[in-house]
């Protein structure tokens, strides 16, 4: 039993209890770094957790993504790195249903969506820089499962990313078991205090 209690944690039992911490307490427990500020929930109550399947392409081209679509494994994030641009969405509510039916934990894409009502009502959470109505183009290039950055954050295939109404964090799959110690303790500092608060304005 020691041992089991010793051995690493699989992803599956991080990513659930990654999931159940606000990602601010999660950067704070990684001394607030790997947090992708600029990038935010598309629709109101989004919140994602997962290991990243990491996407690389050409500003406003998804044809990458669309490979993505047939590698990537159920419970997964697909994040995208698309420079940033704002011109062209990435995905729209096809490509979200589509996911959404793999079974995928949802997008984080460094450049913009469109479809953002289409998409709450199919309830894939989906965190980017913005949204517009102009599509895609799909002519490549792109890479996929390559180390990429979104809003300055490396993130490596199989880091775990959590994502809700704060924005999107990311933890590095190798100190994962350290930042969800740490930040349980800082969950469980900060529920303490808002107890003495809260009796203190009684």
């Amino acid at each position: 039993m020691q041992a089991e209690h010793n051995s690493p944690l699989a992803t599956a039992e991080l990513v659930r209890r990654l999931a159940a911490i606000p990602a601010a307490n999660i950067g704070d427990a990684q001394e607030r770094i790997g947090v992708a500020s600029a990038l935010s929930p598309t629709w109101a109550g989004a919140r994602l957790a997962g290991p990243a399947y990491t996407v690389w392409t050409r500003p406003g081209d998804n044809l990458f993504i669309h490979k993505a679509l047939e590698e990537a494994q159920p419970g997964e994030v697909i994040v995208v790195n698309g420079g940033g641009d704002q011109s062209r969405a990435l995905i729209g509510d096809m490509i979200g249903i589509r996911a959404k039916n793999l079974g995928l934990a949802g997008f984080v894409i460094d450049g913009a969506v469109r479809d953002a009502d289409a998409l709450a009502e199919c309830g894939l959470p989906v965190f980017a820089r913005s949204v517009t109505p102009a599509g895609p183009y799909k002519f490549g290039p792109g890479r996929l499962q390559l180390p990429v950055a979104i809003d300055g954050v490396v993130v490596s295939p199989g880091d775990i990313v959590v994502a809700d109404a704060d924005g999107v964090v990311v933890v590095r799959r190798e100190e994962a078991e350290q930042v969800l110690a740490e930040a349980e303790k800082i969950e469980a500092r900060e529920a303490a205090k808002r107890i003495a608060f809260e009796g203190a304005s009684v």
